[in-house]
């Protein structure tokens, strides 16, 4: 979706038009779940807050200024302080989830990635901010500048942290 297509949607949300979420929620729904599932490290949750992620767009999709760039980091960003809202209601630890039988993995690429175990053992090796990055560089296809913008940490601190989860990732045999 082109940031003008998003602009639309954006404003027929505003005058009551669920057509608008709807072509939203299709042309985003895996890329929010990736963000989010990044964040809580567990299928329930990343599926609630992913579905309240979209109810939310439409609350406030009255107040978004339209822009030129950016959609996709403005996505992410709130998709990310509602993970972190999430985590900072629900101090308790997160356990991990099991991983679901073959039937009910989805056959997106991103679920497949997700559903591995050994990719799963590698991630949960790294620290929180580190599989952030690989996350959203990898699974959601944003560049280190967007991923930056959207955590609100300088350029060479994106990059640093996905070389390290690279590294960790390799002694696992993940390039």
């Amino acid at each position: 979706m082109t940031q003008e297509e998003f602009n639309e949607c954006m404003s027929r949300m505003k005058s009551g038009d669920k057509d608008g979420l709807r072509r939203v929620y299709e042309g985003y729904l895996s890329y929010i779940y990736t963000i989010v599932y990044g964040i809580v490290n567990s299928k329930e949750n990343a599926e609630d807050i992913t579905s309240e992620f979209f109810i939310k767009l439409w609350e406030i999709s009255d107040s978004y200024v339209p822009k030129d760039t950016g959609h996709k980091a403005y996505l992410a960003t709130v998709a990310r302080n509602m993970a972190l809202d999430f985590l900072r209601k629900n101090k308790r630890e997160i356990l991990s989830e099991e991983i679901p039988e073959e039937e009910d993995i989805k056959s997106s690429v991103e679920e497949e990635v997700i559903s591995d175990v050994g990719l799963k053992e590698a991630l949960d090796s790294l620290k929180e901010n580190e599989r952030i990055v690989v996350s959203m560089k990898i699974l959601s296809d944003m560049t280190f500048q967007e991923i930056a913008d959207v955590l609100k940490v300088p350029l060479g601190t994106v990059t640093w942290r996905y070389k390290n989860a690279l590294m960790k990732l390799r002694r696992y045999g993940y390039e």
